[in-house]
């Protein structure tokens, strides 16, 4: 459409013009004034103005009529037929009537009488066409209310105004459009922007909106500014019934920008309405995904520690391991106490937010459900295996109490004087004794194994009915012992002859110290040969009568033997968790702090996102020792012949620790960086640890090297033992892993390499040799030829190729001083031959490549050295031919 802004310079030539008067009819009065120009104006330009006039009505109401008054008082006929043939071609509306005030000079006048008498038809079948001869005339068809002055009327007009003014009124109603569009627009950016994942950019979406919406709230209320100004200047200081009338005669300015106006408030109300009900989705949503990540975090830290409350025994062999099971269990139930505070805390959070009335009400009140099941559940869990345990405490208090009876009952007999009690006043003392201790230990003695199957049925375990009908066995003999014992001195005493000589089983301790044999804390026998000591001591032999006969004098040194091996497992044992704990305090206390953002601001920047660095494969050594490796050599309590299989049957877990240590450099550079670090003496202090964390970082390499030495240790007392040849196979292993593990940290300081050196296989064997080169092909390099003093080369054997590198020092002090292995050369093994013995000197032997295309003299430090790298070559060169 065309607006006022468009043809504002047609406008103002005021060939035409809207004055808002309306014909009796009603319809619409156009004026074209006298103006003897109006001929030179295009065609064109007149459609234009015609056409924007007569739209102005037609925008508030359907089938507009016109009346068109054409001045032509000071004009000539031909001027007035032009105009008419332009108006009959270029009028676009709805013409009712077409009033001409014909010329009043005398001979125009005449013209135009005779002039349109002859062209009436003409005209009529295209134009309804009026001859006035004066004002006066136009005054019979039109009220003078709606004539402006020049007509003889009364209506004001002024025409620079009408165009200012409808060039404002257009321009306000493209403001208001705008307005619409900027307001559709942004609600569709809230309705079908993907909200993202992250707490601080939904944050700072919704600020961003809040202050789009205050921007666009401002621009309305200048736009209403604005239309209010605009209707008030359509307005008269009296409102009178005059003033309203008139009102309503004009061509709807008023009307439209009231209704502009009217839009426009609907629109804000609109506008209000919606942001009200998105900001609140959004805030909403934002409380939405902070109490999801509050329980995603509390229900992954509850399905944790569920986890590892799975893994917690709730049984034990013995009361040491079961008090330490309960020890363990109370400091699991401190966290998972804490843990359950604060999943009451997020359940809190849910009901708030439900009160509230959220929008997800439903997922809140089933995620809150679910957490408090989690809950119940771990906190149900760890009450039922603290009562089992607790259980199980007191059966092996029970069975110990037993045991410490019958040793004490076997030291009562074992220290009885047997030359005084010859007589029959010593006979009725030793009785008396003997009856006195029946009687004060009758509670343990007469133990019934079906009232403690009965008390105990719900924490039995295969091992604690053992360890029960084994108890019960050692008393029956006790039992039997005294009774043999009472029968012999009520036989004397009957008889009141010399009884015949008792030998009494000799303590192999003083007398105030107890046998170790009869110690609680050793188990049933571990041999057939320690089974007919223990019969002895308690005076019955496997298929002989109960007698009294001394104990076998082989019985101390096969005592301190067994003693000093089951003194290494349980060392082996005990140490394995005390590794265990402190792992998890470092992952705990230290690793799982890097990720907590409370801590993030005490952490330097070079430590941030780079746990995996400092730590390296930690939590995987971790979970297997705790999951696996530990329970396995629990097991070997009741059967230490199985420490052997333990470490062989895990031989390739172990390998993890290769990757530990060869992370180990890149670990210490970061730790040096950041040691005085604020976070990690944060971490420490909370810990309690006296030492820093670079000792315990150190603890998976010092465990490894520990376990071989317990190895040796235990072998020393296990000669000739159920699964010793198992004990020796263990101990190869875990040196061979040292020294992969040796050889591999080695390798990872070789430089100048191009290529991936996994690529090349595993490292069999590295070390320094002196190295002579010939080559049988090509330019012989002088040098070569004049080298006498060998050369000074690291060897790093691989499965597919023979690395050589030199050895070279770093400057630096303390931590900082490191060697590296530049390399120089490779050869691959597939092309690889060996001399093994080399003229002058044991110790050197020939590595040919190609043909012996190239030759290598390669001395050792020694000829076992030698013989073990040849050994080596050996088997990969036999691997090929394979």
């Amino acid at each position: 459409p065309i607006c006022a802004k468009d043809i504002s310079d047609d406008l103002m030539k005021e060939f035409a013009f809207l004055s808002g008067g309306r014909g009796k009819d009603k319809a619409w009065i156009i004026t074209l004034p006298d103006n003897a120009r109006f001929n030179e104006v295009p065609e064109e330009t007149v459609s234009k103005v015609l056409t924007y006039l007569t739209s102005v009505p037609s925008q508030h109401e359907s089938d507009t009529k016109f009346i068109l008054i054409l001045d032509r008082r000071l004009d000539t006929w031909t001027s007035v037929k032009m105009t008419l043939q332009k108006i009959a071609a270029s009028f676009p509306g709805n013409l009712h009537l077409v009033m001409v005030l014909r010329p009043t000079g005398f001979f125009q006048r005449t013209f135009t009488d005779i002039g349109f008498r002859f062209s009436q038809e003409d005209f009529l079948l295209k134009l309804p066409v009026v001859m006035l001869s004066s004002v006066s005339d136009l005054l019979t068809y039109i009220d003078e209310q709606q004539l402006t002055p020049e007509f003889g009327g009364t209506l004001e007009y002024c025409h620079s105004e009408w165009v200012i003014f409808r060039t404002a009124i257009e321009s306000f109603a493209l403001t208001v459009k705008e307005i619409a569009q900027m307001l559709q627009s942004f609600g569709t950016e809230l309705a079908e922007t993907e909200l993202p994942d992250d707490m601080y950019s939904i944050e700072r979406i919704l600020a961003l909106r809040t202050e789009k919406y205050y921007q666009l709230k401002e621009d309305i209320t200048a736009v209403t500014k604005e239309g209010k100004l605009l209707l008030s200047s359509f307005e008269e200081p009296d409102s009178g019934e005059c003033s309203q009338d008139q009102h309503r005669e004009r061509p709807g300015d008023w009307e439209t920008v009231n209704r502009l106006l009217g839009q426009l408030r609907e629109m804000e109300t609109a506008f209000d309405g919606f942001w009200e009900k998105h900001q609140l989705k959004m805030e909403q949503y934002l409380q939405l995904w902070k109490f999801e990540q509050s329980f995603q975090e509390v229900k992954n830290a509850i399905e944790f520690l569920m986890g590892q409350q799975a893994e917690l025994p709730d049984t034990g062999d013995s009361v040491p391991q079961v008090k330490q099971r309960l020890k363990d269990l109370g400091h699991f139930d401190g966290m998972a106490q804490d843990l359950i505070g604060k999943a009451q805390v997020v359940i809190l959070h849910g009901h708030q937010l439900a009160a509230n009335h959220h929008y997800a009400l439903n997922l809140i009140c089933q995620q809150c459900n679910e957490l408090r099941h989690h809950s119940d559940l771990l906190s149900d869990e760890i009450k039922r295996k603290q009562m089992r345990l607790q259980k199980t405490l007191d059966l092996h208090t029970r069975l110990q109490q037993a045991l410490q009876c019958c040793d004490e009952g076997a030291y009562l007999l074992a220290n009885q004087q047997m030359d005084k009690c010859q007589s029959k006043e010593g006979a009725q003392k030793a009785l008396q004794d003997i009856e006195r201790f029946l009687e004060s230990s009758s509670a343990y003695l007469n133990y019934d194994p079906q009232a403690l199957h009965y008390d105990f049925e719900s924490i039995l375990t295969s091992e604690l009915k053992c360890q029960i009908q084994s108890v019960q066995v050692k008393l029956e003999n006790v039992r039997s012992m005294f009774e043999n014992r009472q029968s012999c001195f009520k036989k004397l005493l009957d008889k009141h002859v010399r009884p015949v000589q008792l030998v009494a089983p000799r303590p192999e301790n003083p007398p105030r110290s107890k046998s170790p044999l009869f110690s609680p804390k050793h188990g049933p026998p571990a041999s057939p040969h320690f089974f007919w000591v223990f019969l002895s001591m308690m005076g019955r032999t496997p298929g002989t009568p109960p007698i009294c006969c001394p104990a076998p004098r082989s019985l101390s040194s096969l005592t301190r033997r067994v003693c000093k091996g089951s003194h290494v497992i349980n060392e082996l044992i005990e140490t394995e968790r005390v590794y265990v704990e402190e792992l998890f305090t470092v992952l705990t206390g230290y690793r799982a702090e890097m990720d907590n953002p409370a801590m993030l601001i005490l952490m330097p920047p070079v430590l941030r996102n780079r746990k995996d660095v400092l730590f390296g494969n930690m939590p995987e050594i971790y979970d297997f020792h705790n999951k696996i490796f530990l329970h396995s050599l629990e097991s070997c309590l009741g059967a230490p012949e199985r420490v052997g299989f333990c470490f062989l049957d895990r031989r390739q877990d172990f390998q993890m620790y290769e990757k530990y240590c060869q992370n180990k450099p890149r670990s210490e550079s970061l730790w040096r960086q950041c040691s005085e670090s604020t976070f990690f003496q944060e971490c420490q202090r909370t810990l309690e640890h006296k030492l820093g964390l670079d000792s315990y970082l150190l603890k998976p390499v010092q465990r490894l090297t520990k376990y071989q030495l317990l190895l040796k240790e235990l072998l020393k007392y296990s000669t000739s033992c159920d699964g010793v040849q198992e004990l020796q196979e263990a101990l190869v292993a875990m040196l061979d892993l040292l020294k992969s593990v040796n050889d591999s940290m080695h390798q990872i300081s070789i430089t100048g390499y191009d290529g991936d050196l996994s690529e090349l296989g595993k490292v069999l064997m590295q070390g320094s040799f002196s190295v002579w080169t010939g080559h049988r092909k090509g330019p012989t390099k002088m040098k070569d030829l004049a080298r006498f003093k060998p050369m000074q080369r690291h060897l790093f054997l691989y499965e597919k190729a023979l690395v050589f590198c030199k050895k070279r020092e770093e400057h630096g002090d303390g931590y900082d001083k490191t060697s590296s292995y530049s390399f120089k050369h490779f050869l691959k093994m597939n092309a690889v031959g060996i001399t093994e013995n080399v003229k002058g000197d044991h110790r050197k032997f020939e590595i040919w490549y190609s043909g012996r295309e190239e030759v290598y003299v390669v001395q050792a430090q020694t000829v076992d050295l030698k013989m073990a790298w040849l050994n080596e070559i050996r088997k990969i060169l036999f691997k090929q031919q394979e």
